[in-house]
């Protein structure tokens, strides 16, 4: 198996700069000073939204909306539309060097769909892949229970020489998703069914855990030991040289302050 190193580095107090860690380390990778990397970190409130969403005439709006709801707003690396993070998500970020990734973007979607569908089913989760009508941010990789709420989602960029394949996993708090996007989604005129927004804790019972640390936890160490199934998974942390890149590329993915609405 090759290896893998892994960092669980989270920075909490500033969005920006976790979606502009994700994007130096890819940078990184793809450049050949790091080796391959998964990332699966904690994040903050923040509803991370897509260059799409960036242009359209209710961008203002939306970005009034987030705060409103007491969200911060970044410019996100991946993906189709708005999509939320909070304490109670799970961010993974795997960055893959490659010579030429463009031909691997659908295995490495369905690569990652798949394990996240795995490790939710072993912590109890009726967990599948595929996109739920009516869902946010839709995708065929999506992550889902029992066909019919979504639980997570994926996004993926590729570069010169390297990948990065991201996902985002509502372990609880589906209702801060749904009150959010209810906001953030209305301002951007984007039509979607609030009840396909689910989280983990939703889909457990019988005394399983259901809220804080520990289930958050206990998803985490499922993807690690999915992981581990295929690389040697190396502990490592962030190094300074990637650090300080990522502070120069924070500014790129802090959204305005306000925007020009229509």
């Amino acid at each position: 198996m090759r290896p893998l190193r892994v960092l669980h580095d989270c920075f909490p107090d500033d969005p920006a700069l976790d979606a502009a860690v994700s994007r130096a380390v890819m940078h990184r990778v793809a450049h050949g000073a790091l080796p391959e990397t998964l990332r699966l970190a904690r994040p903050a409130a923040a509803v991370a939204f897509a260059k799409r969403d960036a242009l359209s005439p209710g961008y203002g709006r939306a970005l009034a909306a987030a705060r409103a709801s007491g969200f911060g707003a970044i410019l996100r690396l991946a993906g189709g539309r708005a999509a939320v993070f909070h304490e109670g998500t799970l961010e993974l970020a795997h960055a893959v060097p490659d010579a030429d990734p463009k031909p691997g973007i659908h295995d490495r979607f369905e690569a990652t769909a798949t394990l996240i569908a795995r490790a939710l089913s072993t912590v109890g989760v009726d967990a599948r892949m595929g996109e739920v009508p009516g869902e946010y941010c839709p995708g065929r990789w999506s992550v889902n229970a029992a066909g019919a709420r979504k639980l997570a989602g994926t996004g993926q960029r590729v570069v010169a020489g390297g990948s990065h394949t991201g996902a985002v996993i509502v372990v609880h708090g589906a209702e801060r998703v749904r009150d959010v996007l209810a906001r953030v989604y209305g301002a951007l005129e984007l039509e979607w069914d609030p009840g396909t927004a689910g989280a983990v804790e939703d889909e457990l019972g019988d005394g399983r855990p259901a809220s804080g640390g520990s289930l958050w936890e206990a998803v985490r160490d499922a993807l690690l030991a999915e992981y581990a199934t295929r690389f040697e998974l190396v502990p490592g942390e962030l190094d300074d040289e990637t650090l300080a890149a990522a502070r120069r590329l924070a500014a790129e993915h802090r959204a305005p302050a306000q925007a020009q609405t229509a």
